[in-house]
């Protein structure tokens, strides 16, 4: 088996396990490199390569910088790198970028070039649902279309009907998750809300959500900061989840709870509008 098949092979475990990751690869050489064309390597959000090559310290540095940034905002990179008096050429400065490509100074005594098309693998963003509701089961079938990893959490006695899921958890014990982007819903209505709710607001996520009523969200604040949790972090949980589009069925209301999420999964990603 080849090392490139051997990387690909890595890549596609690591994509089931829903690890983040970059694949770094060799897409031209110019003159004298390390690596060539079609080389891969697999970097580990920590910096470290865990499979294939792309060549020595030349340009190591720079694709370990693009990878870092890749994985922060999930946008691919083209890193060129050069020797100076290329570069100076172009007129184009180490760090400096153009054209969609990021440029790097070669100060390795081959003064070869090289281009590295830098690709974050990102996990999918990771929906948990806390409660076996007509909401969150419309909830959990219409994440799944969307490309979410999808988490139900429920004690099995009120699971009526089998959920559209990825994971089914009997109980709101979560346990370990995995990196990925995190969003989290309690849709007990009324089943375990408080239960429900403490192992919410215990999960570092980039939105927590309650589907009831201010009024019933103030009691339940209450219970728990009471009981001593955080206020910090039960006042972090929106309630009621979803936008105000003046939805009444299960299906409506789900549908306006991830139309909430998604404004927050995208934060930071939409290009502006030209006028």
């Amino acid at each position: 088996m080849t090392a490139h098949v051997e990387v690909m092979d890595l890549v596609a475990q690591m994509k089931s396990a829903e690890r983040a990751f970059v694949l770094a690869t060799v897409v031209r050489t110019v003159s004298v490199t390390a690596a060539k064309a079609g080389a891969k390597a697999i970097i580990a959000p920590d910096g470290t390569i865990v499979a294939g090559w792309i060549g020595g310290g030349c340009a190591r540095a720079a694709v370990l910088k693009a990878a870092r940034e890749a994985l922060a905002d999930g946008v691919p990179r083209m890193v060129s790198v050069q020797p100076q008096d290329l570069l100076a050429e172009l007129g184009v400065k180490a760090g400096e970028s153009r054209g969609g490509i990021r440029f790097a100074s070669n100060m390795c005594p081959s003064q070869g070039t090289m281009d590295i098309f830098v690709e974050p693998v990102l996990p999918h963003p990771s929906l948990i649902i806390l409660g076996a509701s007509p909401v969150a089961l419309s909830l959990a079938a219409q994440a799944r279309t969307l490309g979410y990893h999808v988490t139900l959490a429920a004690p099995a006695a009120d699971v009526a009907a089998l959920p559209d899921a990825d994971e089914r958890i009997d109980g709101f014990q979560l346990g370990e998750l995995n990196d990925a982007k995190r969003f989290i819903v309690v849709s007990t209505q009324g089943k375990g809300d408080e239960a429900a709710l403490r192992a919410a607001v215990a999960i570092d996520a980039c939105y927590h959500a309650f589907v009831g009523s201010r009024r019933k969200m103030a009691s339940l604040r209450a219970k728990l900061i009471g009981e001593g949790v955080d206020a910090s972090l039960v006042d972090r949980v929106k309630a009621p989840a979803g936008l105000d589009l003046g939805a009444i069925t299960p299906e409506e209301i789900a549908m306006s709870i991830l139309a909430e999420i998604t404004i927050e999964r995208r934060r930071g990603q939409r290009s502006p509008v030209s006028a």
